[in-house]
């Protein structure tokens, strides 16, 4: 046996050995979900949950668009009728940086509010829970606080109202960042993070762009299966990750071709918060990885980099993540039961792909250099092993073929 290859062994071993140990963590962790409020118009019932908190004053994180859409005044408005003094942080860039979150930070405190209000896509709530991990930790830097279980405190009151169905933030003990200094992204994860209350209101996606109903819809997805096929599951999250795939092929393009369709808009709030659940302790994959470093490097829509990427990355597992791969396409009906295991694991594969090809959705990421490809697959690298507990742990050379395949 070659030095390399008994070097290669050796890491896998210590990379699960890792794994198993982060598994036996968790089960002493305090996990828990955001208290839910669902149906169109729920966002003016909001007030009276921070009221029944003792909240005076709040901040709304959220962007222009959101706000000039006009998608936060009925909150602004109910607000103003219970007396909750607010102030609008409407700055959040898509993907938002460390001075972006300093920036809100000051206009929280300058406030003196009590609660944050994060209502938008995945950056607004990423930037709400930046914030928060300041307000809770303010001798730390962001910085400080990247990796896992660093923050430790209560944090302040974070309201989670997702404006599109993909991300799963408002579930998630995730907060993915941008260093621009680094041209890299990185994430805080601790189970502190975690929303205290998800509001899903159907009425706010109505006016989502399709590219952005697809390209969000296809992360929810890629959530839902790396948290299936990894080996860190629980039967809750195989439970949770298995309903939101059935309702992803079950609306996701319904969703895409009418967005006013409010019954197919409300089941896909739902496939995200259970594609959340299930891979905010399951962790995700390879597929993260890669879309992770490709958003640090260009920019990249993390939905549209996790759509080109999860297929290829499949398919990179091989036989590791057949049977689990079999288990969803049986469980979505894009296989019949008749088939093999194998058979099953293409067809759920090749589902995919006519699902990205039905909306519109490219079969790569035309921004991709390829003198990038050896940072990038470093970036994959570090950000992935020893921390995913992924089917099967895949080596440089693998991950940069991966790049190479979804280069353009």
């Amino acid at each position: 046996m070659s030095n390399a290859r008994k070097g290669s062994e050796m890491h896998i071993i210590l990379y699960r050995g890792y794994q198993l140990l982060l598994r036996l963590v968790s089960y002493a962790l305090p996990w828990r979900v955001p208290e839910l409020i669902e149906g169109a118009g729920s966002l003016a019932a909001l007030p009276d949950r921070l009221s029944d908190a003792g909240i005076a004053s709040a901040l709304i994180v959220t962007d222009h668009t959101i706000r000039e859409l006009g998608l936060i005044d009925s909150l602004t408005e109910a607000l103003g009728e219970h007396g909750i003094a607010y102030d609008i942080f409407d700055e959040t860039v898509a993907n938002p940086t460390i001075d972006n979150v300093e920036t809100a930070l000051e206009r929280y405190r300058a406030a003196g509010c009590q609660a944050l209000i994060a209502v938008g896509g995945g950056s607004p709530i990423d930037c709400a829970k930046g914030i928060a991990c300041r307000v809770a930790r303010p001798r730390r830097t962001l910085r400080q606080l990247r990796g896992l279980l660093r923050v430790h405190h209560r944090l302040p009151m974070l309201i989670a109202v997702p404006t599109t169905a993909g991300t799963g933030s408002e579930t998630t003990l995730a907060a993915v960042l941008s260093d621009p200094d680094g041209h890299d992204k990185f994430v805080i994860n601790d189970p502190s993070l975690i929303p205290r209350l998800a509001l899903l209101d159907p009425a706010l996606l109505v006016g989502l762009p399709a590219s952005i109903t697809s390209t969000t819809g296809m992360d929810a997805l890629t959530h839902a299966v790396e948290a299936y096929i990894g080996r860190s599951n629980t039967r809750r999250t195989r439970a949770m990750a298995t309903r939101a795939a059935v309702l992803i092929f079950e609306n996701l393009e319904t969703s895409y071709r009418d967005g006013g369709d409010l019954r197919a808009r409300a089941a896909m709030q739902r496939a995200s918060y259970f594609a959340g659940v299930a891979f905010t302790r399951a962790y995700v994959g390879y597929a993260h990885a890669v879309a992770h470093a490709l958003g640090g490097r260009y920019g990249t829509p993390h939905g549209l980099a996790c759509a080109v990427t999860l297929p290829v990355v499949l398919e990179a597992y091989g036989d590791a993540a057949q049977k689990r791969l079999a288990e969803l396409a049986l469980a979505t009906g894009v296989a019949d039961a008749g088939l093999s295991l194998s058979a099953c694991s293409k067809a759920f594969i090749a589902a995919i792909r006519n699902l990205n090809a039905n909306m519109g959705i490219p079969t790569g990421i035309a921004e991709i250099d390829a003198c990038d490809i050896g940072e990038l697959t470093r970036h994959a690298l570090r950000e992935a092993n020893p921390l995913y507990p992924v089917p099967r742990i895949l080596g440089a050379a693998e991950l940069q073929r991966i790049f190479e395949k979804i280069s353009v």
